[in-house]
C-alpha cells in the first residue's frame, strides 16, 4: 500500500505576514490597517502586530505617520542586492542549449535595457563550420533587431514614439526599418504570430528569429531566438525554426511563471538602466509601462473610498483581481 505524502504545515503567522506584503506591494496607494484587516479576515489587533513587526524590520513603512502602509526600504535593498537577470539565465540555460542543438545555429537570450536589447546568454552549435558569433554582454538597438522587437511585442505606435521620439531612426543597413509607423506594424504582426524575423536590418548577411518570453501576467520579460547566415536560412527552414523558437519561448515562460518569482518589476530592476520599477504596479499597469520611457509614471488606483458599501465592494474586487491566496485560517 502506497503511503500518503505528508504535507508540511505552513507557519500561520509567516503566511499572514507574507500575505500583507503582497497586498501592500500590489497597491499604488498606502494601504490602511482596516483594509488589511478586511482582506486577512482576522482581528484588527493581530493584523496590527503583524504589520508592526514588518515595519520594525523595515519591510513596511508609514509614509504619513498614520496606520497606512507602503513597502519599506528592506524590500528595496533585497531587490537591489540580487541580480534577477542571472535568475533568468539559470532558468533558460538548458532551453538555450536545446534550441542551439536542435536548429544547428547560435541561440541568444536577451533582456531590455533602455532603448537596447542586452544579450545575457548564448549557446553556439558545434554542427556548423560557420556560425554567428555569440553576443553575450553586448547591446543592440531594440527597433532593428529580432530580439529587440520581441521585447517590444506589446508596444503600439504611441508607445514606440514615447520610447524613440519622432525623428527618423538610424539606419544600419539598407534593410533597417527607420519609421515608427512601420515598426508598429511589425510589432502588431509579431504579437499575432508569436515571433519576428530580422533579415539583415542590423548586420548584413545575418538572419535572426526571436520570440518573447512572458511571465504569469503575460508581461514580456525577455526574448530568445537564433542567429544564422542568411544563405543557410531558406523560407521553409525559417518557418520550421520559428516554430521551434516559439516552442522554447513558451516552455521558458511556463517555467518562469510556475516558480512564483516572475514579477516583472523585480526583473526590470536589474535590466532597465538601473531604474527600479515599483513593486506596487499591477499587471495591466506594468504591461503598459513596458512600452513607455523609464520616466513615465505608474497608474493604478487601489480602492475608491466613498462609503462603507463601495469600499467593501472595491476591496472584494481587489482581492479577486490580485488573486491573493487565502491567508492562514482564523
Amino acid at each position: 500500500m502506497k503511503k500518503a505524502t505528508l504535507v508540511t504545515p505552513s507557519v500561520q503567522s509567516l503566511d499572514r505576514g507574507l500575505f500583507i506584503l503582497e497586498a501592500v506591494a500590489k497597491s499604488s496607494d498606502p494601504v490602511a490597517l482596516a483594509d488589511l484587516t478586511y482582506l486577512l479576515g482576522i482581528d484588527r489587533s493581530s493584523v496590527f502586530r503583524l504589520a508592526n513587526t514588518l515595519k520594525r524590520r523595515g519591510f513596511l513603512a508609514n509614509p504619513n505617520g498614520r496606520r497606512d502602509y507602503v513597502l519599506g526600504l528592506s524590500i528595496w535593498r533585497l531587490s537591489r542586492n540580487h541580480d534577477w537577470s542571472k535568475m533568468m539565465i539559470s532558468f533558460s540555460h538548458e532551453h538555450l542549449k536545446t534550441l542551439a542543438v536542435s536548429t544547428g545555429e547560435t541561440a541568444h537570450l536577451a533582456i531590455r535595457e533602455g532603448k537596447n536589447a542586452l544579450f545575457i546568454g548564448h549557446h553556439s552549435s558545434s554542427h556548423q563550420l560557420i556560425v554567428v558569433s555569440g553576443q553575450t554582454g553586448k547591446l543592440a538597438p531594440l527597433y532593428c533587431t529580432a530580439h529587440g522587437k520581441a521585447l517590444l511585442a506589446d508596444c503600439g505606435e504611441r508607445d514606440l514614439t514615447a520610447i524613440f521620439g519622432t525623428a527618423r531612426l538610424q539606419s544600419y543597413t539598407p534593410r533597417t526599418v527607420v519609421s515608427i509607423r512601420e515598426l508598429a506594424k511589425q510589432c502588431a504582426r509579431l504579437k499575432a504570430e508569436g515571433y519576428v524575423v530580422g533579415d539583415g536590418e542590423y548586420r548584413e548577411g545575418v538572419l535572426c528569429l526571436a520570440a518573447p518570453i512572458r511571465d504569469q501576467d503575460g508581461i514580456v520579460v525577455a526574448s530568445i531566438g537564433i542567429s544564422a547566415p542568411v544563405s543557410r536560412m531558406p523560407k521553409e527552414l525559417v518557418t520550421a525554426s520559428a516554430s521551434r523558437v516559439c516552442e522554447v519561448a513558451r516552455a521558458i515562460s511556463a517555467r518562469w511563471a510556475e516558480t512564483g518569482e516572475a514579477d516583472e518589476d523585480r526583473l526590470r530592476a536589474a535590466t532597465v538602466s538601473g531604474d527600479v520599477i515599483p513593486r506596487n504596479a499591477g499587471a495591466a499597469s506594468r504591461r503598459d509601462a513596458i512600452c513607455r520611457p523609464e520616466s513615465q509614471g505608474w497608474r493604478e488606483a487601489y480602492v475608491p473610498r466613498r462609503n462603507d458599501q463601495q469600499r467593501k465592494t472595491a476591496l472584494e474586487s481587489v482581492a479577486a483581481a490580485f488573486a491573493l491566496p487565502k491567508a492562514g485560517g482564523k
